[in-house]
């Protein structure tokens, strides 16, 4: 399964929008120049997020964006949904949980609605995902990014990012 850059962006946008103090907006252009990501496209992004209600905006001056809640109650599932919709690890399946509980189709049509043989491999790789970004919030992917300053000084150094 890969994410598509809009997950990657957007996840970014949404850990910077988490460091920043308080309720106080920063501008997507500040965004786009600290992370090194194309504006135009950060402004479809958080249009995504912000129809999710994941992301508030502010008009004016001295406008632009914010969270919508506090980290701690955004999880990632939330946030993968909004930019990339149902996760599937492959093209033909189906995720129906929405429409019909916790139901998974796969789409071929000689399966005679049975799935076929690979179903319950996807299966658990689809669910293994999806419990792994409902357990993750955003406020512990703000913590893992802006480690404790051992000394004091205010002045934390950014942790490179781990795989």
């Amino acid at each position: 399964m890969i994410f598509t850059t809009k997950a990657e962006y957007g996840v970014r946008l949404m850990v910077r929008l988490g460091e920043l103090p308080g309720d106080e907006p920063v501008s997507l252009k500040s965004v786009a120049e600290t992370e090194r990501l194309p504006l135009a496209y950060l402004e479809r992004i958080v249009a995504l997020l912000r129809r999710a209600g994941l992301v508030a905006s502010t008009r004016g001056a001295h406008g632009g964006y914010r969270l919508a809640r506090p980290a701690d109650q955004i999880r990632m599932d939330e946030v993968i949904l909004a930019l990339e919709g149902a996760v599937a690890p492959m093209s033909c399946f189906v995720d129906d949980r929405e429409a019909d509980g916790d139901r998974v189709l796969c789409s071929h049509l000689e399966d005679s609605g049975t799935g076929c043989a690979t179903k319950l491999l996807w299966t658990r790789v689809q669910g293994g995902v999806h419990r792994a970004l409902q357990q993750t919030t955003l406020a512990e992917l703000v913590t893992f990014q802006t480690p404790p300053d051992p000394v004091g000084t205010g002045a934390a150094e950014r942790r490179p990012a781990a795989v």
